[in-house]
């Protein structure tokens, strides 16, 4: 493994365009939060808002065929984008990844349609921060909807759960998550917080909905794509953050480690605490570098 650059906590990322609407939501300055709450959990809660093929409805009265495959077989892709203030991070990057998504299935798809429902679901007042999520079905419905953050510890357990990654849907985020949601559900039976997937070959992949990285010796390393783990919005940006080997984690190799953290667009940079039966410092020196520079970064593009 390389020596992490630490000076590389401190460097300018590439560019992460936080799109902007001129909007009553978001062209209020008052009563803006501080950096640290923007880029931290919100206390606002949004509005219970969907947006179907263009129409604004409540959330609880939002409808889609029940024939539509995207329910029926979960054919359909779908995106989940971090609201801060009202206002999405890494917009063109999500959308780049809901195109791929859409292609990978041979799924038709108007990407400026969705971005007009984008733009119709945030001009409503008060999104604060929230989560946008993106669904388009095979049936043809395209869904925007705002959900609540969900609550976060400051840590997180994670349990091996044995799981092996579809080929076919290599670099695709599907509606088919069923697997993933049940590996979750084993771990929290066990009593942990959420599952770490290892493949049968006892490989590391990554979490039900997020990346895992491991820091030994000062060096930082996550799986590589070839292991058939998504490609993460977040954990692209760790990457540009710092110094981070790509390369294959055997369960074996988890018990030398000194640290470990997981990366999402929900969680930010999370600590891991435990990982099966080891306990881990809970942040570690460098997972509390990164998660600050992640804080830093996204303050610093979504402010005003």
């Amino acid at each position: 493994m390389r020596s992490l650059s630490r000076g590389a906590l401190a460097s300018t990322l590439l560019p992460v365009r936080a799109t902007r609407y001129n909007t009553r939501a978001m062209s209020s300055r008052e009563g803006r939060p501080s950096t640290a709450q923007q880029a931290g959990p919100a206390t606002a809660t949004p509005a219970p808002l969907a947006c179907i093929d263009g129409v604004l409805t409540p959330l609880a009265e939002a409808r889609i065929p029940v024939s539509d495959e995207g329910l029926v077989r979960g054919d359909g892709v779908f995106e989940v984008i971090r609201l801060y203030d009202g206002v999405p991070f890494a917009l063109e990057r999500h959308l780049a990844r809901l195109a791929n998504s859409a292609a990978g299935l041979r799924l038709p798809l108007d990407i400026e349609a969705v971005r007009a429902d984008i733009e119709r679901i945030l001009a409503e007042p008060n999104p604060g921060g929230a989560l946008l999520r993106l669904i388009v079905t095979r049936g043809g419905r395209r869904i925007a909807m705002l959900e609540a953050l969900p609550v976060l510890g400051e840590s997180v357990a994670l349990a091996s759960v044995t799981y092996s990654p579809t080929r076919v849907l290599d670099g695709v985020k599907s509606l088919s998550y069923a697997a993933n949601m049940l590996a979750s559900r084993l771990a929290r039976e066990r009593g942990f917080d959420e599952a770490l997937l290892v493949s049968p070959h006892r490989r590391v992949l990554e979490c039900p909905t997020a990346s895992f990285f491991a820091v030994e010796a000062g060096a930082i390393v996550t799986p590589p794509l070839s292991e058939r783990i998504l490609d993460s919005i977040t954990r692209a940006l760790v990457l540009e953050l710092a110094d981070v080997d790509e390369q294959p984690i055997t369960v074996d190799e988890l018990e030398s480690i000194d640290e470990a953290f997981i990366a999402s667009s929900v969680a930010e940079v999370m600590p891991v605490r435990r990982i099966d039966e080891r306990e881990l410092p809970a942040p570690g020196p460098l997972t509390l570098g990164l998660a600050t520079a992640l804080r830093a970064r996204i303050a610093a593009v979504t402010a005003g």
